[in-house]
């Protein structure tokens, strides 16, 4: 694992909201949340909700892909737990190409949209996302598809192949 300071990778549409602000960040004992998001960054509604939700003694970081990166390759987050949430895996896929190391990737809810289809429940992708998590998985990256922590963790390649 980096020293980077990025403990957890999710992909949840819904950023931070109630499961994810207490479960996840109780069961990876993080100290920031990094919200890396192109758009919400120029949201102020979103940002707003997004501070909201933050549990309390958790920092919270909300950053364009790169913003994101610059900072993660400069150092800034070493020794910090970050929980880093994108809504899709395009961010992800941003961050790898500027040089992020990402330990592994969890991916808990993508909503139904046009042209998507669902691989597992609360899991729905495009071609677009397919592409996406093909081309993670083929830099080595683990990705695995967990709603919940006691929820147990599915490869995520197996539930494309099922679905090719």
């Amino acid at each position: 694992m980096g020293s980077n300071g990025i403990k957890h990778v999710r992909i949840d549409e819904r950023l931070i909201h109630g499961q994810v602000a207490t479960m996840w960040t109780n069961t990876i004992k993080t100290n920031r949340i990094m919200i890396v998001d192109d758009a919400v960054v120029k949201s102020d509604m979103e940002k707003v909700a997004l501070k909201t939700a933050v549990p309390s003694g958790v920092k919270l970081s909300i950053l364009t892909v790169k913003g994101a990166a610059n900072n993660i390759n400069n150092g800034k987050y070493e020794g910090q737990q970050v929980f880093l949430i994108v809504k899709s895996p395009h961010a992800l896929r941003g961050l790898v190409d500027a040089g992020v190391e990402l330990p592994q990737i969890n991916v808990g809810n993508m909503s139904t949209k046009a042209g998507s289809r669902q691989i597992k429940k609360s899991v729905s992708v495009t071609e677009e996302d397919l592409e996406d998590f093909d081309y993670l998985l083929k830099k080595g990256i683990k990705i695995t598809a967990q709603m919940v922590p006691s929820e147990d963790a599915v490869e995520f390649a197996s539930l494309l192949k099922n679905k090719k």
